[in-house]
This record gives structure tokens, C-alpha cells and sequence, in this order.
């Protein structure tokens, strides 16, 4: 298996984390078939090839990532861009979800998905349709168009994630 640039660069964030023996709780949550498991395999380093729908909910331990709301430092929102007629949904459950008092403190990722779909909205598109202005102020955000097929944008995500919480955690040498 050969290990690409993206890869590299996201073990070296784990590193740095680990040297600090800190540990960030990380939730990634959205609609079905957004690709949450895809990105949770493809930054492990292990075979998307074949998915088939998750029932329930996986843990995965990725140094810093652990799927459960106590003490959640991160939020990861994946938002499927190809999937125009389901937006409304996807607006309406992840306000729903921001409305939750245990993620009050939770810096928030938007991975727009999907983007080597021809046809995607663009992050830009998506922030708009998702309101995600409202939160000016009020939540740490940003929004990061990615491919979890190709691994492209993952490590800029995660990368302004880790930075995010460890901004208001503790200070990253």
C-alpha cells in the first residue's frame, strides 16, 4: 500500500498530538450515504473499495477520534454535494444536532463531499444552503469541499480541525 502525501501529512499532525499525550474526541456525523465511512477508512489507511451501509454507528479510534457526544472537542458534518433534493434534510438535522448542550463548545467541520461528482454544489453553495453564516460568533466553522473517494481536502479539514481545538485546548508546539 503506498501512502500518499494527504496520509503523511495527517500522521504528522497525529504525532505531534500524541507527543503532547493529549487526546481529541472527534464525532463525525450526516445523512446516510454522505460518506462518513469512507473518510473514517480512507485517512486509517484502510480499503474503501467495498462499503456497504453502516447500521447503527462505528468507533474508530484514530489517535484522536472517537465517536460519542461526552466530551466532544470536534464536529465533522458530512454533507453529500451531489445530493441537491436532500440539502433541506441535511440543514434541518445538522441544526438539530448544533442544538445538542453537550457539542455547545465543539468546533465544527462541514466536509462538502463529493466534490469529483460533476454536478456538486460548491462549498460555498452548500454554506449557503446550510445558514452556516447564523453561526457567525457563536461557533468555530468552516467549510472544506473534499473527495473521500480520492483523499483530496481530508488533511485540509482535518488539519483546520486539530489546529481549531487545539487552539482552545492547549497550545500545539
Amino acid at each position: 500500500m503506498t501512502v500518499s502525501t494527504s496520509e503523511m501529512g495527517l500522521l504528522s499532525i497525529i504525532r505531534k498530538i500524541k507527543r503532547k499525550e493529549k487526546e481529541m474526541r472527534i464525532l463525525m456525523v450526516g445523512l446516510d450515504n454522505s460518506g462518513k465511512t469512507t473518510i473514517v477508512l480512507k485517512i486509517n489507511g484502510e480499503d474503501s473499495g467495498v462499503i456497504s451501509p453502516t447500521l447503527g454507528f462505528n468507533i474508530k479510534t484514530i489517535k484522536y477520534h472517537k465517536n460519542y457526544f461526552e466530551q466532544t472537542d470536534g464536529l465533522v458534518w458530512v454533507v453529500d454535494s451531489s445530493d441537491i433534493r436532500r440539502l433541506d434534510d441535511c440543514r434541518a438535522e445538522l441544526h438539530n444536532l448544533l442544538k445538542e448542550e453537550r457539542l455547545a463548545g465543539a468546533s465544527l467541520l462541514v466536509f462538502a463531499n463529493k466534490q469529483d461528482i460533476q454536478g456538486a454544489l460548491k462549498p460555498s453553495e452548500i454554506a449557503k444552503v446550510l445558514n452556516l453564516e447564523a453561526m457567525d460568533g457563536s461557533r468555530h466553522w468552516q467549510i472544506v469541499g473534499c473527495s473521500a473517494h480520492t483523499g483530496e481536502g481530508l488533511l485540509q479539514g482535518f488539519d483546520w480541525l486539530v489546529q481549531d481545538i487545539a487552539s482552545r485546548i492547549y497550545v500545539l508546539e
